[in-house]
């Protein structure tokens, strides 16, 4: 009886953030300043979320921003950063553990936790059984991990094959979603990945077109949905921008159509 309430609880969870009606998910991610700090147009979290909430799947972000920074009040299921213990200047971003307990991320009542692993790397072995560890936790509660497939500064390890096995070993070691970068070829990381993936924003992009293709390409191609941050909040227009991601994730939007949603809302934002 308690497993299968427990497999409830579960699916109950991700059913908030993966939404059911489309199978597909828009998260605003706002945890960047656990390894670097204040942001660009983040340095007041609850500023740049409030008028976003409205369009958003899950919001994902730490702790102390969620204590200190949003509402209580939000309806938005949260995806708790639980990974951290470096710095942007520090020698090794890789060098990440798990910094908030499970006991904490049901106290402030997380739809589920996100990880981030570093496979490649000299922390290779620490991450990969940290997140193990993580899983073995979670699945007594009930709560998804989503595994990040971190590349650090290594920006050129974002190719197919590489994501692919990254991706791979998250899924076998009890991730129940992951994230990870879109890349050409992107259709092979989702073949071989038995859970659901969505593709990480990454940094700012030169257009919001470009943006918006990213994200039709990554649907097109089998994921699941996008976890983008920079490219709605740093955007100078976020309301729109958002809008115009959520048109392509939930409603099958090209990125022209999306693109032009944008453009025509842009106008109307304060």
């Amino acid at each position: 009886m308690m497993v299968r309430f427990m497999d409830w609880g579960m699916k109950n969870r991700l059913s908030r953030i993966i939404k059911p009606s489309t199978g597909r998910s828009l998260v605003l991610p706002i945890d960047h300043g656990y390894f670097q700090g204040p942001t660009r147009r983040l340095e007041n979290p609850w500023r740049t979320v409030k008028p976003l909430l409205p369009y958003l799947d899950a919001l994902m972000l730490t702790r102390g921003i969620l204590r200190s920074s949003i509402d209580p009040q939000i309806e938005a299921p949260i995806i708790l950063r639980v990974s951290g213990g470096t710095s942007i200047i520090g020698p090794a971003l890789s060098d990440e553990a798990i910094t908030t307990s499970v006991v904490e991320a049901l106290r402030l009542n997380a739809s589920a936790v996100a990880f981030s692993i570093y496979v490649g790397t000299e922390h290779e072995h620490q991450t990969l059984t940290s997140l193990a560890h993580l899983v073995d936790e979670c699945e007594d509660y009930g709560i998804p991990v989503l595994a990040v497939t971190a590349v650090g500064r290594e920006l050129e390890k974002r190719e197919a094959r590489y994501l692919a096995l990254s991706c791979r070993i998250a899924a076998e070691l009890g991730a129940r979603f992951v994230k990870t970068y879109y890349c050409e070829g992107f259709e092979k990381v989702v073949e071989g990945c038995p859970v659901p993936v969505l593709i990480a924003g990454g940094p700012k992009m030169d257009t919001e077109l470009e943006a918006l293709e990213t994200a039709y390409n990554a649907i097109q191609a089998g994921a699941v949905g996008v976890v983008m941050g920079r490219n709605i909040w740093q955007s100078d227009h976020p309301v729109a921008m958002i809008r115009a991601v959520r048109a392509v994730v939930h409603e099958g939007a090209t990125p022209k159509e999306a693109h032009d949603l944008f453009t025509s809302l842009k106008t109307g934002e304060p």
